[in-house]
């Protein structure tokens, strides 16, 4: 019984060690071909995606005069976002703000949600 768990281990050793050295011999380099306009094409994309608005908060959702009454609220306890009034069939929505990262309206997010408990944040 003894003869058989030694052979055992050896063998198992012996079969871990060419398993081993198979996976070690495996060497090689990548070459990576591209068109030299690709970095360019990168470079105006990140030039884009700085001047786009992607995130904005909606203070209010219903009809006309509910719209205007959160407008009007809202520039009386914040001068520094300009609220938008917009149509959508069939409610009106006030958004405020045009904050680039998701990071930046959730900053506001806090601050509005202190007057407008039902604000969020909505990307565009």
């Amino acid at each position: 019984m003894v003869k058989f768990g030694n052979k055992f281990l050896i063998l198992t050793f012996l079969m871990s060690m060419f398993f081993t050295s198979a996976i070690i011999a495996q060497e090689g380099e990548v070459v990576v071909n591209q068109d030299k306009q690709i970095e360019t094409l990168l470079r105006l994309k990140k030039e884009v995606n700085k001047t786009l608005v992607n995130y904005r908060i909606q203070i209010f959702n219903g009809n006309r005069q509910g719209a205007e009454k959160a407008r009007d609220e809202f520039v009386k306890v914040f001068s520094s976002w300009k609220p938008d009034m917009k149509f959508q069939t069939p409610n009106y929505k006030i958004w405020v703000g045009e904050f680039k990262t998701r990071l930046e309206a959730d900053r506001a997010l806090l601050q509005i949600k202190k007057e407008f408990r039902n604000a969020f944040i909505i990307k565009l």
